[in-house]
């Protein structure tokens, strides 16, 4: 007691301690001491080794915690302790997915016969077309926002307020469309506040009064209109498709786009990018000024960067099959040299 006073050790919990070290040899309790388990028993242990591990063969048929509490009238406490100590199991942590393995096998089905469809000479026809919702508060990167302090002082001498990072709830926001082509682009096409965008609407405005007649007047009679399988297009598609007495395009449609591919949408994959680095060079104060920031930095938009992302369509979709319909997260993985020297330039 001497040795360690900072212990706070009581004589007589010494002495009894080193009693039982001299006559058992060891300081485990003896089996059978202490109050018996009314929770972890046998039975208890079985039930939960069984519900919490998927049966074999079929995934995902385990329960969680709290529903084995309530299932065998087990407090989640002691369920803890039966998964961890008397099961001996740990806790990983699910990865989310970006596609489950049906998308991966239609997306190579729908690359394929993309490829057989669209040769490189009728690429240039194609009008790709996307939506997107840009907000007054611009795009967070968590990678950018440090906070330096001088040497020396710890994180929690700061004051709070310093490191955390506030802003708005509901940022207000606008909506805008847009088609691309190497023929040309239409302008900005902003969607109404409060509108749904449902298949009516995107047929009535949208595609008849916004993007149909630009695409008639840069292409003339032949060209060839994308667009993705969101609800509204799927919609809209079903209705102008089966318009008797409307002249329509050729159609990439939803039913031949692969499904949750962003990464195949020149769009998607290069302009949009463009747009908000360029739009959030400065910060954005109303929803009136980012209007006109965004049509400002469309009317700057160079036709060569609309063309070099449309002349990586080919390419990415050569590397969707080669990756056999997964996400493309590194695109040079997938290409041979002569594709990815033709990337490098672009």
């Amino acid at each position: 007691m001497s040795e360690f006073p900072e212990k706070n050790w009581k004589r007589r919990r010494l002495e009894n301690l080193l009693k039982k070290l001299r006559e058992t040899g060891t300081i485990d309790r003896k089996k059978g001491s202490g109050r018996p388990r009314s929770a972890r028993t046998e039975d208890s242990v079985s039930s939960v080794k069984e519900l919490v591990l998927s049966q074999e063969g079929q995934s995902q048929t385990h329960r969680s915690i709290r529903h084995i509490s309530r299932e065998i009238g087990v407090p989640k406490s002691s369920v803890l302790r039966i998964v961890h100590d008397d099961l001996s199991l740990k806790c990983v942590k699910k990865r989310r997915v970006q596609l489950t393995q049906p998308n991966r096998v239609v997306r190579l089905q729908r690359a394929k016969k993309l490829l057989q469809m669209f040769p490189d000479d009728k690429v240039d026809f194609i009008w790709f077309t996307d939506d997107k919702v840009f907000t007054v508060s611009s795009q967070r990167n968590p990678q950018n926002d440090r906070l330096y302090v001088p040497a020396g002082i710890k994180k929690k001498q700061v004051a709070a307020e310093r490191l955390l990072h506030m802003r708005t709830t509901f940022s207000r926001s606008v909506m805008v469309s847009v088609g691309v082509s190497k023929l040309g682009f239409t302008d900005l096409i902003f969607v109404d506040p409060g509108v749904k965008v449902n298949g009516s609407y995107y047929r009535d405005v949208l595609f008849s009064q916004k993007l149909l007649p630009v695409m008639h007047e840069v292409s003339g009679e032949f060209f060839i209109f994308q667009q993705d399988s969101a609800p509204a297009h799927r919609a809209a598609y079903c209705q102008i498709s089966g318009a008797d007495n409307a002249w329509t395009p050729a159609f990439i449609s939803p039913d031949l786009w692969p499904p949750k591919s962003p990464d195949l949408n020149p769009v998607d994959y290069n302009i949009w990018g463009i747009v908000q680095q360029r739009v959030y060079q400065s910060r954005v104060h109303d929803v009136d000024q980012l209007k006109q920031r965004l049509l400002d930095v469309w009317h700057g938009m160079e036709p060569s960067f609309v063309n070099s992302a449309i002349d990586e369509w080919c390419i990415r979709l050569t590397a969707c099959v080669r990756a056999r319909g997964d996400i493309l997260n590194k695109l040079c993985d997938y290409v041979s040299n002569g594709q990815r020297f033709q990337l490098c330039q672009t």
